[in-house]
């Protein structure tokens, strides 16, 4: 049982770097929602399981998650926010080879369980960009870009 709405973020970055899929799933209501880096939504824990499966099947087996910083912010009694900044390193691209290193940020909504542990209800995992304020679709691709270094003249 977690005792600490810190542990959902310090158990995900576990269960990342052993790969295991049932173990990450396990911070999770049976119900929950997980919006992962790229906008895709499962709303299930099974959901998230069999994705995280796969990913840690064809691209993040040999990973490495470290998380950077960790804050939780309490909701009254029951509930918190988590947010943790990571970093990744070992991702392997479709080819085979190394993906390069990532950072990022975890947020969960963890909620107080009837056994007194915590869970998370919700999770979105966002890539964090260097350099970049937004994305910019272009075509049928979303480009980082930094509008401060650009002078446009418009306010």
């Amino acid at each position: 049982m977690l005792t600490d709405p810190r542990q959902v973020a310090d158990g995900f970055a576990e269960a990342w770097n052993d790969a295991d899929a049932d173990a990450l799933a396990s911070l999770f209501v049976p119900d929950a929602d997980f919006v992962n880096v790229v906008g895709l939504w499962w709303t299930t824990r099974d959901q998230i399981r069999a994705h995280h499966a796969y990913g840690f099947r064809h691209m993040f087996g040999d990973s490495v998650l470290i998380l950077r910083r960790v804050t939780v912010r309490r909701l009254g009694d029951d509930a918190a926010v988590v947010h943790a900044a990571w970093r990744m390193t070992g991702q392997v691209n479709p080819d085979g080879g190394g993906a390069g290193e990532r950072t990022g940020v975890l947020t969960c909504t963890v909620a107080r369980q009837p056994d007194g542990g915590w869970l998370a209800v919700s999770a979105q995992n966002t890539d964090a960009v260097p350099g970049a304020q937004t994305h910019v679709a272009t075509g049928d691709r979303l480009v980082p870009e930094n509008y401060s270094r650009r002078r446009t003249g418009r306010r």
